[in-house]
């Protein structure tokens, strides 16, 4: 046995071991790329770096034998700036988009590669509740979005952006099933104010009664729907459509009080007592929101945490147009959205209003900063010659115009076909790509040590089930391993030297004969998207 210390905590270890087996047997985690159970331990991404204080010398654990006597250090400040060294190397050399810049530039985060696979395999169903995870009004959304993920498309210097606003539409107008949201939650027996009927209020309300609160939604005017009934003209957004999904949101459960005035008076008395949270989503700021709700404002004079949207008044958040005027319909969707999670956030913290009130309990504690949208890889504008990687999981077909035009939308069949046109420009592995997420974890930025130019794209799509991206790579030789383990005749090697050393296919063959059998243990053991399965709908095409 040795005897060693680990964040100064002794411990006892079998001899043999290395650093990294050693303080998982104490249960501290230290971060690893390179390393498998299994494989040679060869360090080379430097994730895993400790500091050996005796020696004063930082050495990679995973492949660092345990000594008597040693004193490690885990997480020091020089140990994790060290690693975000290393990660920022590695993110220098990797080409390659965490999300697709259509999701990235949609102000509600929306999936729109995965709405446009499904409708272009024919599951309007599923693309539509796709959509509705961020959209809730995909209808509306449709004729009035302008539509800023199109300019951002990858497609469009080559031909023309995917018509990604007519495919929203298309799934809530070409679904098979019901088109009101099914599945609830249970009603948890807590009761929501939400004060106004715009884009905001109305998305607000949606996410709620999806998860079991009962909402009631109050407004000054007749109809509900602010800007987008009383701003925007009948050829523009038919006002049958904006019917739909307000009687949706009805159908839900969702209670309407409209020609109802909140006067201080009004909220401080009925509004405040009678609800376990509110949602302030009154639209344009003609008087002052915090005057007008005796909301008390903060040291700049604001009276929103922008993080969570919450107010300086428990229990009550704000939304849309009442914080700042926003200028596309689905900035205020996504806003209603994040008030929802704030407001749910905030009850399964303290109970609500009421609780709080027949406990006489506290505020409780502070809400998380909320939802977190992490890049830290993009590639920017494809070269020319890049062109035809990516279009090999796409047709080469011009944008589709639909044949009764723009207000028509698309038939079912053009869907479908413009569907097609995507380029899958998103990462197969954006939740379990160990570069993305140390990276997120340590702040490590990709242009530090990324010189002018940046390698070029290629997808090895040969293979049945598995994409090979080469520029994602961080070459630590784990594929190698374990298609040599699994018996591959030709396997995967390393070719050139220095910096210029990849990962390939010997004797000019493809990926499908290099991983006939180690196909799918060399994916799950790939700690970024270099090698991927492919989707559903590609292993069928």
């Amino acid at each position: 046995m040795v005897k060693l210390t680990i964040d100064q905590v002794p411990a006892e270890v079998h001899e043999g071991m290395t650093i990294l087996e050693a303080a998982a047997s104490a249960g501290i985690v230290i971060p690893t790329m390179c390393f498998h159970d299994g494989c040679t331990n060869h360090p080379s991404c430097m994730i895993c770096l400790v500091k050996e204080i005796e020696r004063d010398q930082l050495v990679p654990s995973c492949a660092m034998p345990v000594a008597d006597g040693m004193n490690i250090l885990t997480n020091s400040d020089e140990v994790r700036e060290a690693r975000k060294d290393a990660l920022e190397l590695l993110l220098s050399d990797h080409v390659g988009d965490c999300e697709a810049p259509c999701r990235v530039s949609c102000p509600a985060f929306m999936d729109i590669p995965l709405m446009n696979r499904l409708v272009a395999a024919g599951d309007f169903d599923r693309a539509l509740a796709i959509v509705r995870e961020e959209i809730a009004l995909p209808l509306v959304l449709g004729y009035i979005c302008p539509a800023p993920c199109e300019k951002a498309c990858k497609r469009k210097p080559m031909d023309a952006a995917v018509s990604i606003c007519l495919l929203k539409r298309a799934t809530a107008v070409h679904c098979e099933g019901s088109c009101i949201p099914t599945g609830q939650a249970d009603w948890n027996g807590k009761r929501i104010a939400v004060i106004g009927t715009g884009p905001a209020g109305l998305s607000a309300a949606y996410y709620l009664l999806l998860s079991g609160y009962a909402c009631v939604l109050f407004d000054a005017r007749e109809k509900a729907g602010g800007m987008m009934r009383y701003s925007i003209p009948d050829e523009v957004l038919p006002k049958e459509v904006l019917d739909a999904e307000i009687l949706a949101i009805a159908r839900m459960g969702g209670e309407f009080r409209m020609n109802t005035t909140i006067s201080r008076d009004y909220f401080q008395e009925v509004i405040l007592p009678g609800y376990d949270a509110i949602i302030l989503a009154t639209g344009h700021r003609e008087q002052d929101p915090g005057t007008i709700f005796g909301l008390p404002p903060d040291k700049t004079g604001s009276f929103i945490d922008r993080k969570d949207l919450s107010t300086g008044v428990p229990g009550v958040f704000a939304c849309g147009n009442i914080i700042r005027e926003q200028k596309m319909a689905v900035q205020s969707v996504a806003h209603g959205k994040a008030a929802a999670i704030g407001v749910i956030r905030y009850i399964e913290n303290t109970g609500g209003r009421l609780a709080q009130q027949k406990n006489k309990q506290d505020a409780g504690p502070s809400m998380s900063e909320g939802l977190k949208r992490h890049s830290v890889s993009v590639t920017g504008h494809l070269f020319e010659p890049e062109w035809q990687e990516y279009l090999q999981e796409s047709i080469l077909d011009h944008r589709v115009e639909p044949a009764g035009g723009k207000s028509a939308g698309f038939t079912r069949g053009e869907a479908m076909h413009e569907a097609k046109r995507c380029l899958h420009c998103d990462c197969r592995k954006p939740v379990s790509c160990k570069l993305r997420m140390y990276a997120d974890e340590y702040g490590a930025q990709r242009r530090k040590f990324a010189g002018p130019d940046r390698r070029r794209l290629s997808r090895s799509m040969q293979h049945e089930t598995v994409v090979y991206e080469t520029e994602k790579c961080i070459r630590c030789g784990l594929c190698i391993e374990i298609a040599e383990q699994h018996g591959e005749v030709t396997g995967l090697t390393f070719a050139g030297r220095g910096f210029d050393v990849r990962i390939t296919i010997p004797f000019n063959e493809t990926i499908r004969e290099a991983l006939q059998k180690a196909a799918a243990d060399c994916v799950q053991s790939c700690p970024t998207g270099a090698l991927a399965f492919k989707t559903a709908e590609e292993r069928n095409k």
